[in-house]
């Protein structure tokens, strides 16, 4: 300062310079750290903790966790007595395994299943399936395993899965489409439009679906329906379709008479024996087997009755021809 009371440094200079001392002195103490013993850094970060340490203990203890290890101990105490008495299957039986016990307990017992896609299935065969019952609980539900089950199902394509808390479980699924039964080497078997084998024939309920017989007749069952359609009103009479050598088909009709059709113009085939049936009523008659593999006839096969009677008329019209009064 001089005499007359002035700064000899402009105060801008001081107060950048004092500014720089900062933070050299913060760059300072941050190598001086650096440079410091662990041992003298541990006791500084130790230091802090000591001032946590003012926080109240009801802070920092997690809300509720007294309620929850008194429930965990009375469970493992249960579990543990029921165990050690031998009760411990007589209880899983009656209320389920005891950790879903014990979400029931609490309000998350499973209580809701909402199914779609249900269309030959029934719901307790879904349940059953999926192994749901209610001893079962949310929390502790597998519902991967729940999806496995169910896709074991041959009816069920595919299924999903899913939770809501805190009581209801929603299933989804995509069932197969049984299209026709299939007969091989004796057995029956319930198939899918591309010929895939859902199940074995259990069950009633599909016992009016269009049957086909024989050796890969599965992979065919489609040309097979396309034949019933151009039946026309001949097709409630159709009781099965045989495949002969993978090539062609034999129409069985409920009457227990075969129709033998051409590998080639099958339709066609079925067009002229439904007009056999209009004009002469061939299909009422003692016939075993009408043969349409020829265009331009049709030979029939006679029961051994028929036959019989037919030689005896044949017999007989020989006899007349030759002036034998009879």
């Amino acid at each position: 300062m001089d005499g007359g009371g002035r700064y000899l440094q402009p105060m801008t200079a001081y107060s950048a310079a004092a500014a720089g001392a900062r933070v050299h002195s913060f760059d300072n103490r941050q190598r001086l750290a650096s440079k410091l013993p662990f041992g003298k850094l541990f006791g500084s970060s130790r230091s802090v903790r000591r001032r946590s340490s003012g926080i109240p203990l009801a802070r920092r203890i997690p809300r509720h966790l007294g309620t929850g290890l008194t429930l965990g101990f009375f469970a493992v105490v249960t579990t543990i007595g029921l165990f050690q008495g031998g009760h411990l299957n007589e209880f899983i039986r009656t209320h389920g395994e005891p950790h879903h016990a014990v979400a029931r307990l609490v309000g998350l017992g499973l209580e809701q299943v909402t199914i779609s896609g249900l269309s030959q299935m029934r719901e307790n065969e879904v349940l059953a399936a999926a192994g749901l019952d209610w001893r079962v609980s949310l929390p502790f539900l597998d519902v991967n395993a729940v999806r496995e089950r169910l896709e074991r199902v041959p009816l069920i394509s595919s299924a999903s899965v899913r939770k809501l808390y805190p009581n209801e479980l929603v299933i989804g699924l995509t069932e197969r489409e049984p299209h026709a039964l299939w007969q091989l080497n004796g057995e029956l078997f319930i198939i899918a439009s591309d010929g895939t084998v859902i199940d074995l024939m259990q069950d009633e309920r599909f016992i009016g679906l269009p049957l086909v017989v024989g050796d890969r007749a599965n992979l065919r069952n489609n040309d097979y329906l396309g034949l019933l359609e151009s039946a026309g009103a001949l097709k409630s009479r159709i009781r099965a379709g045989t495949l002969v050598s993978g090539r062609r088909w034999n129409l069985k009709m409920e009457n227990g008479m075969d129709v033998l059709l051409p590998e080639r113009g099958a339709a066609d085939a079925l067009t002229r024996l439904a007009k056999l049936e209009r004009e002469q009523k061939i299909l009422e008659k003692d016939v075993l087997a009408i043969d349409l593999r020829i265009a331009d006839r049709v030979v029939v096969r006679l029961t051994e009755e028929a036959a019989a009677a037919r030689a005896e008329a044949m017999k007989q019209k020989k006899m007349r021809g030759k002036g034998v009064d009879t």
